[in-house]
């Protein structure tokens, strides 16, 4: 073999840096490539994710890149990368499943170019980061490592906006999202909805059909404790109890956690729950008991309380 000019390795060098230091999140790049997992999935699908930074090559090693595959191990493992922040087993993964990659199961890709958006129950703008801190506080419920009062969260701070875990997670949304235009919503978001016409009145839900329901489909995944199953590496998050997300979390909502069952669930075959059984089987799982959120009396104090918002006193 000949020897490699100096100039040649001089430029191969040169071009290996330039590569390292691109910028991850540069709109010129475009979009990824691979924006969702069908719906309609299958065994070989199931778990894939196609946008992977810990797999991707390109990315580089820059702090920006680095950032970026820390907020992708905290979106799909939040309680092991922050106990600190998280009192229970529920993960980002759990709610926007395939690492927020898969057709209607609450996808965010794309989601950051919709970002400052208003947000009814603060009834103000949120950031990104605004909107992930509400979802430690309540998802993953990191108000309630407080209210529990543990010797080993003495120095123990609620997220906030600048809180590293939160910047990570929004660097790997960003990265996501890379190439949309700001205001451009993408054609996936908002459709874990049950049609307004489609909704049954409150007091024609019924939590004891839905508990039925449960027990003969749901049961394989979650456990007839709702507490998950482990299936391999894989196992569900809990969906009540002192684990689960707490009464101020979004999926505390009747009509918001019965979109999510309608069409993300069952996981293998998602879409084939109706409107009316995803509404029950919502009504079920939220009369089950679930860690207090501390601070609901600031919630709704602009817009009106919805109707579907059962874990709050009436207004």
């Amino acid at each position: 073999m000949g020897r490699r000019s100096p100039l040649l390795t001089l430029v191969a060098a040169a071009g290996i840096g330039a590569c390292a230091d691109v910028d991850p999140l540069d709109p010129s790049l475009g979009k990824l490539p691979a924006p969702l997992v069908s719906s309609s999935t299958t065994m070989v699908t199931a778990w894939d994710v196609p946008n992977n930074p810990l797999e991707d090559p390109t990315l580089g090693r820059s702090e920006s890149a680095e950032q970026i595959r820390w907020g992708f191990r905290l979106f799909t493992d939040t309680p092991g990368e922050a106990p600190h922040l998280t009192a229970g087993g529920v993960s980002c993964n759990n709610c926007h499943i395939n690492a927020g990659q898969r057709e209607r199961a609450l996808p965010l890709v794309g989601v950051t170019a919709m970002f400052p958006e208003y947000n009814r129950r603060a009834g103000r703008d949120f950031t990104i980061e605004d909107r992930i801190v509400g979802c430690f506080f309540r998802s993953q419920n990191s108000t309630g490592l407080i209210a529990s009062a543990l010797p080993a969260m003495d120095d123990h701070v609620l997220p906030t906006p600048e809180t590293p875990e939160v910047l990570a997670i929004a660097a790997y949304l960003r990265w996501l999202s890379r190439g949309f235009e700001p205001g451009e919503n993408p054609p996936w978001r908002r459709r874990n909805t049950i049609a307004e016409e489609n909704r049954l009145p409150m007091d024609q839900l019924d939590a004891k059909l839905g508990e039925a329901i449960f027990m003969e489909r749901c049961t394989n995944c979650h456990g007839e404790d709702g507490q998950g199953v482990q299936i391999g590496t894989k196992k569900a998050g809990p969906l009540w109890g002192p684990d689960s997300w707490n009464d101020g979390a979004g999926a505390s909502r009747i009509y918001t956690l019965a979109g999510i069952i309608r069409y993300m669930m069952p996981y293998m075959d998602p879409g084939s729950t109706t409107d009316e059984e995803a509404q029950h089987l919502s009504a079920f799982i939220n009369s089950m008991a679930r860690p207090s959120y501390p601070f609901k009396d600031q919630d709704y104090l602009t817009e009106p309380q919805p109707v579907d918002s059962v874990y709050y006193p009436p207004r």
